[in-house]
């Protein structure tokens, strides 16, 4: 951790400039004290500094858009002792929503694949996939719930211990059984109420598989923290506890 810092050092903010982008188009950065403003700054910096990145479709990515994408990843390390996204070496951004195969897997293993519109998708392993439109339209709302740089980059803590079970890298085992018993019981009931067409506030694509349910949780603790501690008190208490933040307790303009 310090080694990592003292890198963190070596990176300077690259400008003013580079605050006024935070200013103007990352809602979550104006929240934070002074002192995480700092920090998201030296984050972005260096993430932004160690990332290759490629515009797809005729794209050409800017700083701009490198420091918008960056800010909303890094906003999930705030709270974390290690360099997670180190892995995370290509984010590929495409100027809009574009399509990309999916596979259906149905019973009797007949596997059928289906062209559909994203917004963005996390290889395990590979590059991170973005709509910019999406991910600027995501930093500037900070309190509608979908943030789609949020939800991708969860993906990438949960793939970080080599896995992809929507659980991340917790310290002891203790901690893994508390976290699968209140996840599980959300990710059932989440599954319930879509099936009976109920209304709540975790988007029902959670109710996918558990991987979608820990990156739809993520997007609800940082975009909607004081409604999910009222509505699921567990998660958001096993999201603070993992991300090391109380968003409820922040200043929020809504």
């Amino acid at each position: 951790m310090i080694r990592w810092f003292k890198n963190l050092r070596r990176h300077s903010v690259r400008s003013a400039y580079g605050r006024e982008i935070l200013n103007a188009d990352v809602a979550h950065y104006r929240q934070l004290s002074p002192v995480k403003q700092q920090m998201l700054c030296e984050l972005t910096q260096l993430f932004v500094s160690k990332t290759r990145w490629e515009g797809c479709a005729g794209l050409t990515v800017t700083f701009d858009m490198q420091v918008v994408i960056a800010a909303q990843a890094c906003l999930l390390l705030l709270g974390l002792d290690y360099d997670y996204y180190r892995h995370v070496r290509l984010i590929l951004v495409y100027p809009d929503v574009y399509r990309g195969p999916i596979e259906i897997i149905r019973p009797l293993r007949n596997v059928i694949q289906s062209d559909v519109p994203r917004q963005g998708e996390a290889w395990f392993r590979g590059p991170v996939v973005l709509s910019w439109a999406s991910a600027l339209a995501g930093s500037r709302n900070a309190a509608d719930g979908h943030n789609v740089v949020i939800h991708e980059f969860a993906h990438k803590l949960d793939f970080h211990d080599g896995r992809r079970d929507g659980a991340p890298l917790l310290p002891h085992q203790a901690a893994m059984r508390w976290w699968r018993q209140v996840m599980t019981t959300a990710y059932e009931k989440l599954i319930d109420d879509a099936e009976r067409g109920r209304a709540t506030l975790l988007d029902k694509y959670g109710a996918t598989n558990p991987r979608e349910f820990f990156a739809v949780a993520t997007e609800a603790f940082f975009e909607r923290p004081r409604e999910l501690q009222r509505t699921h008190t567990d998660v958001y208490n096993a999201l603070r506890g993992y991300f090391a933040q109380d968003l409820a307790s922040w200043r929020l303009p809504y």
